[in-house]
């Protein structure tokens, strides 16, 4: 191998796996032209000494057949091509005789006036590597910088009894040059002792039939001086057939060209032979052989095979997603189903993903699937939303994405569509996707709720303790001034209004109205001579307590003052009856409120704020009960519940 190119094929990757593999190759010009090259070079990696055979193709278009013979050898195929789209894609294909295998990929941008033969409808490729400067026999190789295209030029030596002549003096092409031949190129040319140059050529090319066309092109300059008196002047012959309609007289450092296409033929002669006229033998600098390769395979639809190869990259997907989508039918990827009208591009008619494995949001890139009339997107890991754009897809009509976890609502146009027959939708086995907005909105209410409760709950404990060790260190300031003042146990008077037994059947109309009942008794309505109500809080016979320690709680209520605690407006003490008279609260209980039966809007965050902030306000109250009356030994858990809490607002 050309040392220059040793450290560059060192390497190679081959695919063991899966009838085609593929590269893409991206970001191209649609409509420019370029030259692709494949380079193989096994070198025996496998240790089998048996270089595989397999086909080569250019996206949907069979290329070449890659047969080489030579373990030891290095070989390329050039191709010369004008691009459909803004990617390309270059597959190797396995035919069951070894694993294909591929040492470097290139891709080189071309003037779109180079290679006019080149066109939408056909390509060149070079056959045998057979792009050929008739330099030294080292075997040198050309390429870039020498030349700015990078072709690759090798040395010819099939030319029998020829002669090398070499020019060191600046090369000029032609202005009409379209294959735009480097300097470097035409410094170099054979020539021969005799009036002509006669060689052949055989395509070896296992695609080759009697209507296969070649390509040649024959590049000529004078690199000698010639005499005045002397004539280089001969034909160009193919195949028994002349090229030139005059005889041809190379110019002096000058490039310039013959070209042609031949067809029909298993061997091709060429023929170089100099006229009568002259004294000086035939000259060739360089010369190019392809194949002229019709572009007859349509591919898949530009804009589906964009938007599969975004939903590959999207998802990750492995499968056989090669090459071209739908083309050719044999390598149609898994789960695709194609239309092929004639002569017009493949088109994506129904996806079955169902059970590949996707995880993430659908992919927006379905949105691009415009002929799509089914889509099984089940048994997968989808989440998010499903996408408006799904109901926009107008030839869609199967759609399934049940067994997902899909969250939020079904889209308005898809639930039209299945209500109106024109679609076949299934969403089941997705527990966060909602059907209607109610339904929706149930599922944010509960989000909400249990969100809500997280951040007042641990609020609300860290309030509730500061309370309690506030109170308890007022408390025992308070008990501290006491002792030191010597007050601790003065007694007051009650200060309140004495009511008799009869005054109170009067007021309560003889306890006809119970609004309520606790430890010590039932409470009754009742009205004072001004209209004010109060409630009547009678001692029942069943209760334990006794007189005494009847007056001393009631003498101790008198003192106590408290804005979450009504006022005692006075009491009974009548032989056996006793009794308390309070301020009446019309509001109902903690536990009506608590219930929410008296709360007009049963949600929303200010229901849950007004409710917290009662429930801190009793147990403020409750607090200062627990510390005012502890040190007089007078309990009040047995009236202290809620239903006996009672609100005022």
């Amino acid at each position: 191998m050309e040392p220059s190119l040793a450290k560059r094929y060192s390497n190679l990757r081959f695919f063991p796996h899966g009838p085609r593999n593929c590269y893409t190759l991206r970001s191209l010009v649609m409509g420019n032209k370029y030259l692709v090259r494949a380079s193989f070079y096994y070198g025996n990696y496998d240790g089998l000494g048996k270089p595989p055979v397999f086909d080569l193709y250019l996206g949907t278009n069979y290329w070449h057949e890659v047969n080489y013979s030579d373990a030891g050898a290095f070989n390329w195929m050039d191709i010369i091509l004008v691009v459909p789209t803004d990617y390309l894609q270059v597959c190797l294909v396995n035919k069951g005789m070894g694993n294909p295998f591929i040492s470097g990929l290139d891709l080189r941008p071309l003037n779109t006036t180079l290679y006019p033969e080149v066109n939408a409808s056909q390509s060149l490729v070079l056959v045998n590597s057979n792009r050929f400067h008739m330099g030294p026999t080292d075997n040198s190789i050309i390429r870039y910088p020498s030349d700015p295209l990078d072709r690759i030029w090798t040395t010819y030596n099939a030319i029998p009894n020829c002669t090398k002549i070499s020019a060191t003096s600046p090369m000029h092409n032609n202005l009409r040059d379209v294959y735009d031949v480097p300097p470097s190129v035409m410094q170099n040319a054979a020539t021969v002792n005799s009036s002509r140059i006669d060689f052949s050529w055989n395509p070896s090319d296992p695609s080759a039939n009697i209507n296969s066309k070649y390509f040649f092109i024959f590049y000529f300059a004078e690199l000698q001086h010639v005499p005045s008196k002397a004539v280089r002047q001969f034909d160009i012959i193919v195949n028994n057939k002349t090229w030139n309609s005059r005889p041809y007289t190379p110019t002096f450092l000058f490039a310039n060209y013959f070209s042609g296409v031949v067809q029909g033929m298993e061997n091709y002669s060429v023929s170089l032979v100099a006229t009568k006229n002259a004294t000086l033998p035939p000259i060739l600098n360089a010369m190019e052989m392809y194949l002229v390769k019709p572009i007859t395979a349509v591919a898949t639809d530009p804009e589906d095979a964009r938007a599969m190869m975004a939903i590959q990259d999207n998802f990750g997907v492995v499968k056989n997603w090669m090459g071209d989508p739908c083309t050719p039918k044999t390598f149609i990827w898994r789960g695709l189903n194609c239309s092929y009208p004639p002569a017009n591009p493949s088109e994506i008619m129904g996806l079955n993903l169902s059970s590949f494995g996707l995880v993430g949001a659908i992919s927006t890139n379905f949105r691009d699937l415009k002929a799509l009339q089914y889509l099984d997107l089940s048994h997968n890991k989808l989440s998010g939303p499903i996408p408006n754009f799904i109901g926009e897809l107008s030839s869609l009509m199967f759609l399934d994405l049940s067994s997902n976890d899909l969250s939020g609502p079904i889209p308005y146009s898809l639930l039209q569509r299945s209500q109106n027959g024109s679609l076949s939708l299934r969403v089941g086995g997705n527990p966060n996707l909602c059907g209607n907005g109610t339904s929706c909105r149930t599922v944010r209410k509960k989000i909400n709720g249990t969100l809500l409760a997280a951040i007042v709950v641990p609020i609300v404990i860290a309030i509730t303790l500061f309370v309690i060790l506030f109170l308890l260190r007022q408390a025992l300031k308070g008990k501290a001034k006491r002792k030191a003042t010597g007050h601790e146990d003065g007694s007051a008077l009650l200060g309140s209004r004495e009511f008799s037994y009869k005054e109170l059947k009067h007021i309560t109309n003889n306890f006809s109205q119970e609004i309520g009942k606790g430890g010590f008794g039932p409470v009754f309505l009742g009205y004072l001579e001004n209209g004010n109500p109060v409630a009547v809080k009678v001692r029942s016979e069943s209760s334990s307590q006794g007189g005494k320690e009847f007056l001393a709680e009631a003498q101790h209520l008198t003192r106590i003052h408290h804005k979450n605690l009504v006022s005692l407006v006075g009491y009974c003490k009548d032989r056996n009856h006793l009794a308390l008279v309070y301020e009446y609260m019309p509001e109902g209980s903690l536990q009506d409120h608590l219930r929410g039966s008296s709360w007009p809007f049963k949600c929303g965050f200010l229901y849950w704020l007004i409710k917290v902030l009662g429930a801190l306000n009793q147990l403020y109250m409750c607090c200062f009960l627990k510390i005012g009356l502890q040190k007089h030994y007078i309990s009040f858990k047995r009236e202290l519940h809620i239903p006996s809490i009672i609100r005022d607002y």
